[in-house]
């Protein structure tokens, strides 16, 4: 059955009775906290076009891509190339081996949502995507490994004999290795995205039985995670599957006890998927740990990405019911406030927060929270995935700019807020291109059943191109 969780409600925030005191000074990413301003303009700036400070290249593969994933005539065969692409063991089919295929790849859909294969190309990309006004990147290392469910059952441990020794130098070193130099890509304004699974059967088996971290998966995460606090960094641990996520949520603990010390700044963040039942429960409990046990607990908020792959009871048995427990909990989260949704009778720790969306009724609610009485201070960024969302992100870039001016928004009305407005980023992966490819099919499939989404994102690039042709010839 196919399930479509990406629209948002309408569903109001919840009002609070009183609010945490929030610092007047400079924050994190170099952004003023204070947000008030003492003059009032008397006319609104006129409105913008939002998509003007992309590429043109960039509106033209958008609009392809976007063309493709909201049709249903043209979405099956696009995706049944892309899954040959991403394991056929051909030559002529693997663009890692075919020169002509891996050009014609480069162009267009690695262009689109992939920052390269080697430094100079990722760090060309995050200049660029930084020049527009982003406040940084996710940036994230390519490699995954997606478990099918007889993979799932016949799991094995490979902890002993030659099988090990192929699990550590085959699997563990290659994803440590591609992770560390990620790291060392990131500038101090971003934030670095971890997948487990990429680091092979060793770490899939511990994780399916909820056991610690191998000795030779620890000494690499201790390694990483060392590196992230010494550079501060933020990692993000991303959700996956199930059938591993309980372990995830516990290694995402132990190290967030460890790294996550200093009040209202996380280096380590769990990730907590909003379509299923269980998560405001989750993450209640977490939050209740973090206030007991004294550290911060660093939050990405998403709505979920398996859906082809996660049994269909432990997700939410609507969209609707999607959309309100994802509103309620960013709203709780911004405003550090139990709510409705997520309840616990303990004190609000310290948070930080990230919130991926590419549903714009979702990040107007984040923001209206973020610039109103209500908000509470917190580390707030959003964030959408490079190439996917692009009226969104750049909604929130003119908004954001506009907001540090301490100017009118679009409507004439006075920007007045307690905090600081949220930082923007893309979420973008590098590796090579058929390693890019797996990525994107995953991807892909969580995206085939938002047609109203990607139609939004086509109608918002048409609109775009129209708009400067106009301006072109002189009509605009």
């Amino acid at each position: 059955m196919r399930r479509r969780i990406h629209s948002s409600s309408t569903r109001s925030s919840v009002p609070i009775t009183d609010q945490i005191p929030v610092p007047t000074s400079t924050s994190v990413g170099g952004l003023p906290i204070n947000a008030q301003v003492s003059s009032t303009p008397t006319s609104a700036p006129p409105k913008s076009a939002p998509l003007s400070v992309l590429p043109l290249a960039t509106v033209l593969r958008n609009l392809a891509s976007t063309t493709i994933s909201s049709s249903r005539i043209l979405l099956p065969p696009s995706l049944a190339i892309m899954s040959t692409l991403a394991y056929s063991n051909q030559a002529l089919f693997n663009p890692d081996k075919n020169p002509l295929l891996r050009w014609f790849l480069k162009q267009t859909f690695y262009a689109q949502f992939c920052a390269g294969e080697n430094p100079i190309e990722v760090r060309h990309t995050v200049n660029g995507l930084k020049g527009i006004g982003y406040t940084g990147v996710i940036l994230g290392y390519a490699k995954e490994v997606v478990l099918t469910d007889e993979q799932t059952r016949d799991l094995s441990s490979c902890e002993e004999g030659p099988v090990a020794e192929e699990c550590v130098r085959n699997e563990i070193k290659p994803w440590a290795a591609g992770t560390m130099e990620t790291l060392q890509l990131a500038g101090p304004t971003d934030f670095v995205a971890l997948k487990f699974s990429g680091a092979g059967r060793q770490a899939l088996y511990a994780l399916k039985n909820r056991l610690p971290p191998p000795p030779h998966l620890k000494k690499a995460l201790d390694e990483i995670c060392d590196l992230a606090a010494q550079r501060d960094v933020p990692l993000l641990f991303d959700a996956e599957q199930t059938a591993i996520q309980a372990g995830i949520d516990d290694w995402t603990l132990q190290y967030q006890r460890k790294y996550n010390t200093k009040p209202g700044h996380a280096i380590i963040y769990g990730t907590y998927q909003a379509y299923l039942k269980a998560t405001p429960s989750v993450l209640g409990s977490h939050l209740a740990a973090a206030s007991k046990e004294n550290f911060t607990l660093g939050i990405k908020l998403v709505r979920g990405a398996y859906l082809g792959t996660d049994p269909r009871h432990v997700i939410h048995d609507t969209k609707a019911d999607t959309d309100a427990a994802y509103d309620s909990i960013a709203s709780s989260l911004i405003r550090r406030k139990w709510g409705p949704v997520l309840q616990q009778t303990i004190a609000f720790p310290q948070i930080s927060i990230l919130l991926g969306s590419h549903n714009l009724e979702s990040v107007l609610k984040a923001r209206e929270i973020r610039a109103g009485p209500e908000c509470a201070g917190t580390e707030l960024a959003i964030a959408q995935l490079q190439g996917m969302a692009d009226e969104v992100s750049c909604e929130l870039l003119a908004a954001n700019a506009t907001y540090k001016k301490g100017g009118l928004d679009e409507a004439g009305k006075q920007i007045v807020g307690p905090c600081m407005a949220p930082r923007a980023y893309k979420y973008i992966v590098w590796g090579t291109t058929k390693e890019c490819m797996k990525y994107l099919l995953r991807r892909a499939h969580e995206n085939k059943d938002a047609v109203a989404r990607t139609k939004s994102g086509r109608d918002a690039a048409w609109g775009e191109i129209k708009r400067r042709t106009k301006a072109l010839v002189g009509l605009a």
